[in-house]
């Protein structure tokens, strides 16, 4: 059987949301969905926890009616789907994050919108995507109904960790059965020519030799899937890939790995992504069980 795919569920619109996208990701692989709610809160989230008391309070009914309800749902609208439940004796993020050691896939939800960057996924979240050991699917509330049948998108520059987001991305647009657009954001530097005439065309001509590179790697996996080469001029990487989101159905990026600040594990424009995207964000980052 192939490994799960994981949702963390708590009841909110955000989480329900994502576990719809994690049940169409498991029927998409054919996988089994687990859908795990941690229901333990580093304060309790007012369940009385006696210091002096080493057991730890058991599954509530509230908790397990829910899990029971969400799978009831997504059973019915994907028939066949192998759906399972599970309720663990801890927060939230550190049962995600444990989940992820032996998943295909953790999907959780988001906020939305707030007035700063770490609270607009909430901290479950933003951990899950900062030190998951497999790939996460980030769902944010959309703004605009999303187009299903919008193409998949990914940045690409050449580096080792684009080009992890580029496979991904390209596995998901093949899977989907929609367009691969390869985004790379080019800018000209007087620094390196003699005039900007000069630099421009060169910046150009460069942007060009990265999209034909990474179509060429996509090409050697999956030599029928539609690409679309996407040069935008600009000097804000994230600002292009936030608006060009708008009309896609799902966003691929990178991870750096792992470290100690989930902000730095995933990269500035990564982060920007994740935060303000308009449609599902996917880290690429790599199953660790696998290496």
């Amino acid at each position: 059987m192939s490994d799960p795919i994981i949702a963390g569920v708590d009841g909110s619109p955000a989480s329900l949301g994502a576990a719809r996208h994690a049940a169409d990701a498991a029927h998409r692989r054919d996988a089994p969905l687990v859908l795990v709610h941690g229901y333990l809160h580093a304060f309790g989230y007012g369940i009385p926890i006696n210091p002096y008391d080493g057991e730890l309070p058991g599954p509530n009914e509230d908790g397990e009616r829910m899990l029971v309800e969400t799978a009831a749902a997504l059973r019915a609208d994907r028939p066949g789907l192998a759906v399972q439940t599970r309720q663990v004796a801890a927060g939230g993020a550190p049962t995600l994050i444990e989940e992820s050691r032996h998943a295909e896939l953790v999907v959780v939800g988001s906020r939305g919108h707030g007035g700063f960057a770490g609270l607009l996924l909430g901290s479950v979240s933003s951990q899950v995507a900062g030190h998951a050991h497999c790939p996460v699917l980030v769902v944010r509330p959309p703004e605009a109904p999303v187009d299903a049948d919008g193409p998949v998108l990914v940045g690409v520059d050449g580096s080792a960790h684009a080009d992890t987001a580029l496979h991904v991305a390209a596995d998901e647009a093949a899977s989907r059965g929609t367009t691969l657009a390869l985004l790379h954001v080019w800018w000209p530097s007087s620094m390196r020519d003699t005039t900007e005439v000069v630099a421009a065309d060169g910046a150009r001509r460069e942007a060009g030799e990265v999209l034909d590179s990474a179509t060429a790697t996509v090409r050697r996996r999956h030599p029928d899937l539609p690409v679309d080469q996407r040069p935008v001029e600009g000097v804000e990487a994230d600002a292009v890939m936030v608006e060009a989101s708008r009309k896609a159905s799902l966003v691929v990026v990178g991870s750096r790995g792992r470290g100690g600040f989930a902000g730095l594990l995933l990269g500035s424009v990564s982060q920007t992504l994740v935060h303000h995207a308009h449609c599902p964000v996917l880290v690429a980052r790599p199953h660790s069980h696998r290496a």
